[in-house]
């Protein structure tokens, strides 16, 4: 179980995220398409999992614009941005805002994928949805990168995670 705040309010997790150099899980989510998006999809590139509650709020929609802006910069990688919202809010967000470089994918029908990353809130005011984190992977489908945000309402610290996307840690 890992702990974090909303607005100050403690709210917990289901599980605990994997740590640097763990196998990273396996996951199965459902893409703006209702396709599947699967870690197989994936092999042989690193891969960057922006976890976070909806992108019906200010904080989650800059973290997939801002991620979408560097994913075109950054050799064999793919942002992977994954919350409960439904396929088709993705789908119009990412039509709206002009979203090219990343991938939205919903864990709507995949309640193992909260619980595995550990980022399922269990309580609090926002209880079902995930918890706000960054989780990169790297080609051997090692954890290169985990954060998990301790107030769900800041953003990552998107440079930590670009530096070590990059190969500059």
């Amino acid at each position: 179980m890992e702990t974090v705040t909303f607005k100050g309010t403690p709210c917990h997790t289901y599980g605990v995220m994997p740590s640097v150099g763990e196998d990273a899980p396996c996951f199965h989510l459902t893409g703006k398409d209702l396709a599947e998006v699967q870690c197989h999809d994936f092999v042989g590139q690193r891969v960057v999992l922006n976890i976070f509650p909806s992108l019906d709020t200010e904080v989650c929609a800059r973290s997939v614009r801002r991620f979408n802006e560097e994913a075109s910069k950054i050799e064999n990688a793919k942002v992977i941005c994954v919350s409960m919202d439904l396929p088709f809010a993705m789908n119009r967000f990412c039509t709206t805002e002009g979203i090219e470089d990343v991938i939205v994918a919903s864990a709507f029908r995949s309640p193992l994928f909260g619980q595995k990353y550990g980022v399922q809130l269990c309580d609090g005011p926002l209880a079902g949805l995930l918890a706000r984190a960054v989780v990169i992977i790297d080609v051997d489908r090692k954890v290169i990168y985990r954060e998990l945000v301790s107030e769900i309402t800041n953003e990552p610290d998107y440079d930590a995670a670009l530096r070590v996307l990059r190969g500059e840690y």
